[in-house]
């Protein structure tokens, strides 16, 4: 159905395309690559619905490790491809194929783990209590991903179609935006792949532990993020440099807001690790819509006043939204029996550190320059990797948080 929904929609996107596109000297049809996209988005829906045993038993791995080896051959091809052919049409074929490659491992790795779900003579009836509470989550969580993709996604649409920036602006800031997006993968799965382990949590109603473990992982996903940002600041310039050329860099205002962003959606992910293991999707439904509200408004003004910056200042002023009023409402009050002041403390608390040493690393990082571009990446990445880290262990041991690790790692070095 989710696939038809998609289908149904690109069609109706489809002669608004070179509109939205803009001015460009791409000489394929751009209608024909937008429905190779759109067909790519569609089999991605196709035989999936398997891998939601995997999440709910935590077997995420299996998952990843498909994922990763379907990437690496896709890659792969995909280089050979436009190194032999220069042809994009069979470029987005091959992705084509892997998308739907990778369904079909996922899919039968599913059926050999859990046999019983062929067997449909075993099937009854769903209880109509579980019917309805799992439509009514549908419904709000379908509210949730317009949104969604209303903030994350409409960034690009913005850019090329206002005057003055247009497709090349585009370009320049989706080569950051693929390097940013993929530093925040890695560093989101570390608190979204405990998503189920939190839901089996949740279950034993003892919510002050549950708030113990939600203050514990807070303070690993800012130190992660911490880390991530400021080394995004620092590396992400001379990686550019050395990769297509410094005519590519985009301003230093324009880095530093990325950053803000990327810091600001990665401290999203405790909280909604909770708020997804508690199904809360149908109580804050309307809260994504507000927030999608506001993105658009703040991106067409602040776009004209502050350039290509104004347009993720929008989107950091939009996510406030959740941060500032849906998490600490549903989330921290609502499952974790917590207060606002206390929920306030902890993320003001994080910040502020995060805000020095970030601020710290980064003058170290502007003090000591390098002529050689290919040593000053690995100055960066030293630097990054050293005070950063040092410097939120520090600060992280004397908060009551870090002693949930201290007893995981005597824990371990019993055991051993």
């Amino acid at each position: 159905m989710i696939a038809l929904v998609i289908l149904i929609i690109g069609i109706i996107l489809l002669p608004f395309i070179p509109r939205i596109v803009g001015e460009t000297t791409v000489t394929d049809n751009l209608r024909a690559l937008f429905l190779m996209y759109l067909l790519n988005a569609i089999v991605s829906y196709l035989l999936t619905y398997k891998r939601s045993m995997l999440y709910a038993s935590q077997k995420n791995y299996v998952i990843s490790m498909i994922k990763s080896a379907v990437v690496i051959l896709k890659n792969i091809s995909q280089m050979l491809i436009l190194l032999i052919t220069k042809n994009f049409i069979l470029f987005l074929i091959a992705q084509i194929i892997c998308t739907i490659l990778e369904n079909l491992i996922i899919n039968l790795s599913v059926n050999k783990k859990y046999p019983y779900i062929k067997d449909l003579t075993a099937v009854l009836d769903v209880d109509k209590k579980i019917k309805k509470d799992v439509m009514t989550k549908v419904k709000g969580l379908l509210f949730h991903k317009i949104g969604g993709f209303i903030v994350l996604g409409t960034d690009n649409i913005i850019i090329s179609m206002t005057k003055g920036l247009g497709v090349i602006a585009v370009g320049m800031y989706n080569n950051y935006y693929m390097i940013i997006n993929s530093a925040k993968t890695l560093f989101s799965t570390v608190i979204n792949s405990l998503t189920a382990s939190v839901g089996n949590l949740l279950i034993e109603k003892d919510k002050s532990k549950v708030r113990s473990i939600y203050q514990s992982m807070l303070l690993l996903n800012s130190w992660l993020f911490c880390f991530c940002s400021i080394s995004i600041y620092c590396m992400i310039e001379p990686f550019i440099k050395i990769w297509i050329g410094e005519e590519y860099l985009l301003s230093k205002f324009v880095l530093i807001i990325l950053v803000i962003n990327l810091y600001v959606q990665g401290m999203r992910n405790t909280s909604n690790t909770f708020k997804e293991a508690a199904g809360i999707f149908y109580e804050d439904r309307f809260v994504p819509l507000i927030e999608s509200i506001i993105n658009i408004a703040m991106s067409l003004i602040l776009v004209q006043i502050l350039g290509l910056g104004g347009v993720f200042v929008g989107t950091i002023a939009s996510t406030m939204v959740l941060l500032l009023y849906s998490y600490p409402k549903y989330v921290y009050k609502l499952v974790l029996g917590g207060t606002y002041l206390e929920y306030f403390k902890l993320h003001i608390k994080h910040g502020l550190v995060t805000l020095i040493i970030c601020l710290f690393t980064a003058y170290l990082s502007n003090f000591i320059i390098i002529p050689n571009v290919w040593l000053q990446l690995i100055l960066n990445g030293i630097l990054c990797l050293l005070v950063p880290n040092t410097l939120y262990f520090l600060f992280a041991m004397k908060m009551p948080e870090f002693d949930f690790y201290k007893q995981k790692l005597k824990t371990i070095l019993k055991l051993k």
